[in-house]
């Protein structure tokens, strides 16, 4: 990332802007899960759905939105397109912010009890 005490360049500024566009193509539950299935391998469309339970018209939106943001890539096998991952290096970006989500959840669970005891203690006679 770019030094806070410069403005960005114009390579940085199209990177910002690149890396936002990643964010908003990936920033969909379907999408999310798309990924999370494609790091053991490519699969038709038709097992994506399968394993996702969405139509296959539904999903088809997601995958070629993906595609064309480059997050997937597509081959032909007779009549089923396969897809997988364009790098598998998004496998770590996505896993690495599903733990930091992990541990807020964590914190917020922790925050919620110790609330819950001191309500219960302040309710005591």
């Amino acid at each position: 990332m770019a030094s806070q005490s410069r403005h960005p360049n114009q390579n940085e500024k199209d990177l910002y802007r690149r890396h936002a566009d990643f964010c908003k193509v990936i920033a969909h539950p379907t999408r999310l899960q798309i990924i999370d299935i494609l790091q053991n391998g490519e699969l038709a469309v038709t097992d994506l759905a399968t394993k996702l339970q969405v139509a296959v018209g539904n999903l088809s939106q997601h995958l070629n939105l993906m595609k064309q943001r480059r997050v997937l890539e597509s081959r032909k096998a007779g009549n089923s397109v396969i897809y997988r991952l364009a790098n598998p290096k998004m496998i770590k970006a996505c896993c690495l912010i599903r733990e930091i989500l992990f541990e807020q959840m964590e914190r917020d669970t922790a925050l919620l009890r110790k609330m819950d005891r001191s309500r219960a203690f302040e309710k005591r006679p």
